[in-house]
């Protein structure tokens, strides 16, 4: 069941809250942090070559809200369809997203 998600966009300095489904976990990336650093301050292991959004190795799957895709590796096709984003680079069009972590 998905919740409703704001869509306004989230500046870089604005906290993000992340919702890591499987670990059970809730995050806060707060102003200047990355979502990728964030996530990893929780405890969850993600794999991260260059942390710089065109490698594609952090790539993340997506269960709800709209991500502020800023990685230079995804289709449009893909951005479009918000499944899968790059936590390195990006940040949410909204408060909140839910993650396959």
């Amino acid at each position: 069941m998905s919740t409703s998600i704001s869509t306004e966009l989230v500046e870089p300095d604005e906290a993000v809250e992340l919702e890591l489904r499987r670990s059970g976990t809730t995050v806060v990336a707060g102003p200047g942090t990355s979502l990728l650093q964030a996530i990893r301050d929780a405890g969850i292991e993600i794999e991260a070559e260059y942390e710089e959004g065109y490698c594609g190795t952090c790539e993340t799957f997506v269960r709800d809200g709209k991500p502020d895709h800023r990685d230079i590796v995804l289709s449009k096709t893909d951005r479009v369809s918000g499944r899968t984003f790059m936590p390195c680079v990006s940040r949410a069009c909204g408060p909140r997203l839910v993650l396959d972590l």
